[in-house]
């Protein structure tokens, strides 16, 4: 009878090391959520697929969080393919905006974006508008053949990569440990 119940104390331990362990690595990956957060667009204007009588005078988008104005970079590609922004990009915190040309042609528009965030993290999109009245102006340069993203600044910092995070491995390695520890109860039992 002594037996049986040193080898319920021992089962007992072992489940409470392995509950506090669990409960650990859970306390440590609910903590840790919003650190794996990264930059997003929240809105646009114009909209995604947007129709428009003219082309807008300005495009913007409009992010989660503040936006380095060193790597902002922003085309509108017209449906020619040639630009259509005027200037440089303007980071207002969370905003990026940069003018359109007036003169745009009727016809599908492509705004692309590439920033990096307050972090430090890249992000990049693009999105489609349509313009339904044309007007006649001289366009801008076009965009190299297969590329209607903005080059990136030289000075930029490449993107990390996304990898893959460590708490699916975590909660993997609790689980063996918790079995190991029911399996070993079990066999001297």
């Amino acid at each position: 009878m002594h037996t049986l119940h040193r080898g319920r104390l021992r089962r007992a331990h072992l489940l409470a090391i392995a509950g506090t362990a669990l409960a650990f690595v859970l306390t440590a990956l609910i903590g840790a959520g919003p650190a794996w957060a990264h930059a997003a667009r929240l809105s646009n204007d114009p909209a995604d697929n947007a129709t428009l009588a003219q082309a807008p005078a300005r495009v913007s988008a409009t992010f989660n969080e503040a936006m380095q104005p060193e790597f902002a970079a922003m085309t509108v590609v017209g449906p020619d393919g040639t630009q259509w922004a005027a200037g440089d990009p303007v980071v207002d915190g969370a905003v990026i905006s940069v003018a359109v040309r007036p003169g745009a042609p009727a016809g599908t528009y492509t705004v692309n974006y590439r920033a990096t965030s307050a972090d430090g993290h890249v992000v990049t999109g693009s999105w489609p508008f349509q313009v339904t009245t044309g007007a006649t102006a001289t366009p801008g340069p076009a965009t190299p053949a297969g590329s209607s993203a903005p080059a990136a600044s030289q000075s930029a910092p490449a993107p990390a990569p996304a990898g893959v995070p460590a708490w699916p491995f975590a909660v993997a390695a609790v689980a063996v440990v918790a079995v190991g520890a029911v399996w070993a109860v079990r066999r001297r039992s």
